[in-house]
Formats: structure tokens, sequence, C-alpha cells
């Protein structure tokens, strides 16, 4: 996997669905680890965008999917909100797999998705994806993380805290501050919706 990482900084959604594509091919099972490695050492954009995207894809729907999803974003979010220079996860984390077919589709149907994102976001504003509010980005990433367990249940109810999740990915990614706001409205959303959902499944 080395190779699919010297391509070059990843600047795009498709970007990184890209990436995610030749590791499938190349394998009949997808490790994490790789996944890392295709990205970049630097991959706290894409490792945020990227699990919550495919949460949001039909491999979301799995059951413990999406808890798992939520812990590998969290510990990326904390590792930038430290200020940690490259991306370090478990090996736990590192060795969990996807079958290569199944990933195939999850990037097919993610695709159109991406290319939305990619057309309309691109480096606006972008005082408000540097300084600080990268950090202020990754503590509404971990806030939105937590809520997923006790939605994983309530159809499609962990969409909207990955979507905000996703948002706050590519911001970072495009260093597009506009993005960055929007996420920070997608967040209070999210996090209002998850908590009457939960209280009403309670």
């Amino acid at each position: 996997m080395a190779t699919a990482a010297q391509n070059g900084d990843i600047h795009s959604a498709s970007d990184i669905l890209d990436r995610l594509r030749d590791v499938a091919n190349d394998e009949e099972q997808v490790p994490i680890g790789d996944v890392v490695e295709a990205m970049g050492a630097r991959s706290f954009g894409p490792f945020i965008m990227l699990p919550a995207l495919i949460e949001i894809s039909p491999l979301g729907a799995v059951p413990g999917v999406p808890t798992f999803l939520a812990l590998v974003i969290a510990i990326t979010a904390a590792q930038l909100l430290f200020g940690r220079d490259h991306l370090w996860l478990p090996g736990f984390v590192r060795n969990r797999s996807a079958k290569s077919e199944k990933v195939l589709k999850a990037v097919d149907r993610l695709r159109p998705i991406a290319e939305w994102m990619d057309r309309w976001f691109h480096g606006r504003m972008k005082r408000f994806a540097s300084g600080p509010f990268p950090r202020i980005a990754a503590a509404c990433v971990i806030a939105l993380a937590m809520t997923v367990p006790p939605l994983e249940f309530i159809p499609f109810a962990s969409t909207a805290p990955m979507a905000a999740i996703a948002a706050f990915g590519l911001a970072l990614i495009v260093r597009d501050g506009l993005l960055m706001l929007i996420a920070g409205v997608l967040t209070v959303a999210a996090l209002g919706t998850g908590i009457a959902l939960a209280g009403g499944g309670g």
C-alpha cells in the first residue's frame, strides 16, 4: 500500500474514494491499517470523513458497525484535538477488515455524494479552517461520535451526527471555512435530534 500513499495529498472526497477503491482492488479483505497507509500518515481529515461516509452507506446497517466507526472517528479526532502530527490507531482497529466486494459497493454508492460535495465545497473563508478551528472541530466530532452508540438501533438515527462529522472531515481536507461553519450548525441540530431520539427511545 505504500505506493498508494505516495500519490500525493488528498484534496477532495473523490480522492478518498479513489484511494479506498485502489486498496479494495488489490486485496480480498481490506484491513483498516492498509487504508491508513493509502490515505497517508497525516490522515486526520480523511479518517474523520471516511468512516462517517461508510456509516451512511449500506455497510452502516450491519449491527455494531456504526459504533465501531464512531470509535475510529473519536480516536482520530482526539489526536487532532491534542495536536498529534501523525495518526495512530490501536492494533485491534488497524487489523479490523471488510470484504473487498462490500467496500467496492460502498464506494459506488458514495460516489455521487462525494462528487456533490466536491462541486460545492472548495476552500472558501479559509480563516475559519485554520488556527483554533480544527481543534474546535475535533471536539465537536468527538461529541457527535459519542451520540452514535445509543442511536445505533434506531433506524437512520445516526445519519445526522455522521453527516455532520463527514462535513467536518471534508472541511479539514479542503480547508473550507464555510463548510466548517455549516458543520457547526449541523452539530447543534444533530446533538439536539440525538438527545430527543435517545430520550424518546428510553
